[in-house]
């Protein structure tokens, strides 16, 4: 595939032209949730880093028992932090499930190899010692929950839109910041790593480019896990669905981390 066909499947900012009022109404609808939600505990530490850091909403006063999930931001390993995506954890919480929102530091600052290892960090400050931990991540984020699951520190994993292969973006403006060989990007890559046998289930909007469908499809394919494209959704909008508790995504959602608990 031509460099230039790369680019138009992987820059998702520009392809939906809706993209920037998209992600201002994510600040928006955040830190209206972050307000209101009464039961929370934010920026809890994992690291000694500024941006190690992590929001746990919680579905009751004390924590309990519950299931538990990680929900990683995206951004291309290079943009946002948790704070504008807090709401996503609303049909989750709502629906019983205490659920830990992280930032990460971002390329080039940090390579993402650095990046992994701060998602595994903050999956063992949720779940200590054991891997009882249902990993959500959009984006970049999917990729960094496959890594979790791969590595060992999540029992379960629900990447959305996620990147699987890293090679196809050393062709694109998007992987300048990545800095990475084609060696190193095939190594950081899940869909070329031995599928590790816990459950895993793959989101992606309908309306995505030929490049997401199909990672995901061959992602989901490698690691013996499901996927499903959500009709009329993009890249930005494939999120939409986790802050209703009534949506057939939450409720598959809530049962991949209740069968952890």
């Amino acid at each position: 595939m031509a460099a230039m066909d790369l680019e138009a499947e992987y820059n998702n900012r520009a392809r939906v032209a809706e993209s920037a009022a998209i992600i201002a109404g994510w600040a928006r609808d955040a830190a209206a949730f972050r307000e209101a939600w009464p039961h929370k505990r934010l920026a809890l530490p994992y690291g000694p880093g500024e941006r190690e850091r992590l929001d746990l909403f919680l579905p009751m006063a004390e924590d309990g028992a519950a299931p538990r999930a990680l929900l990683i931001h995206g951004g291309y390993w290079q943009a946002l932090d948790r704070s504008w995506v807090s709401h996503f954890a609303r049909g989750l919480v709502l629906s019983g499930v205490a659920v830990a929102v992280p930032s990460y530091d971002l390329c080039p600052g940090v390579p993402l190899t650095r990046i992994v290892a701060q998602m595994r960090a903050a999956a063992e400050l949720l779940c200590r010692d054991d891997a009882r931990l249902l990993a959500i991540g959009h984006s970049a984020g999917g990729h960094l929950a496959a890594m979790l699951l791969a590595g060992g520190r999540a029992g379960a994993a629900l990447p959305m839109s996620g990147v699987f292969e890293l090679e196809p973006l050393r062709a694109t403006t998007i992987g300048t910041a990545l800095n990475l060989t084609a060696e190193a990007a095939r190594a950081l890559s899940p869909r070329w790593m031995p599928a590790p046998g816990g459950p895993v289930h793959c989101v992606v909007g309908g309306d995505e480019s030929n490049e997401f469908l199909r990672q995901t499809r061959d992602f989901a394919a490698a690691w013996d896990g499901s996927w499903e494209a959500l009709p009329g959704r993009n890249h930005f909008t494939v999120l939409d669905p986790l802050t209703d508790p009534a949506s057939p995504l939450v409720a598959r959602a809530r049962a991949m981390a209740a069968a952890l608990a």
